[in-house]
């Protein structure tokens, strides 16, 4: 049988280390994990066969995310959103996602079947002019819902996925869903 004193001490010296083992796998389960990898999805640049896909694979829609290299928003999003499993599941089973660099001179084709640079289909076609831009398309290649700027935080941006997704940008804005959703 073991004293009082025995079992304190074997539960002062098992406390931690449980805790420690519990702390590990819940760190382990929400490992950020590289948005290039894990949340955008590779492309060529030719959007029409994007479209195409992305019906084929029953997609909800297109995602693209317009960037800049000097954005500390868009970098923001990328390393405490966009790196999060939890987004990146949600995200790649409902959207093709594609970035698009807003100065980059890279050339595309847009949904019409148009060559032109990153720059000039940020521009002209979307009059991107501050990054972040989270443009959702739909299957048909046309615009459904902007949102500009960060999110506050991946659960933000997980509502914003399931607002497109679900249908709700058809009936009410983006604030009022977030509204009703408390």
């Amino acid at each position: 049988m073991l004293t009082t004193f025995t079992r304190t001490l074997l539960a002062l010296v098992a406390a931690p280390l449980l805790l420690f083992a519990g702390i590990s796998a819940l760190q382990a389960a929400a490992d950020p994990r590289d948005p290039y990898a894990h949340f955008f999805h590779p492309t060529f640049g030719d959007f029409q066969e994007e479209l195409e896909d992305a019906r084929a694979d029953g997609k909800k829609g297109v995602l693209i995310f317009f960037e800049m290299d000097e954005c500390p928003f868009c970098h923001r999003m990328k390393q405490q959103v966009l790196n999060q499993p939890e987004v990146q599941d949600f995200y790649r089973e409902h959207f093709a996602i594609f970035s698009i660099d807003v100065e980059g001179d890279v050339e595309i084709t847009d949904f019409q079947g148009n060559s032109l640079r990153q720059a000039d289909f940020a521009f002209r076609e979307f009059r991107v002019r501050a990054t972040p831009v989270f443009q959702f398309f739909d299957l048909d290649g046309e615009p459904t819902v902007r949102f500009t700027g960060a999110t506050r935080d991946a659960q933000e941006f997980l509502q914003l996925g399931e607002f497109v997704a679900d249908g709700h940008h058809q009936q009410m804005n983006f604030t009022r869903f977030k509204r009703e959703m408390r």
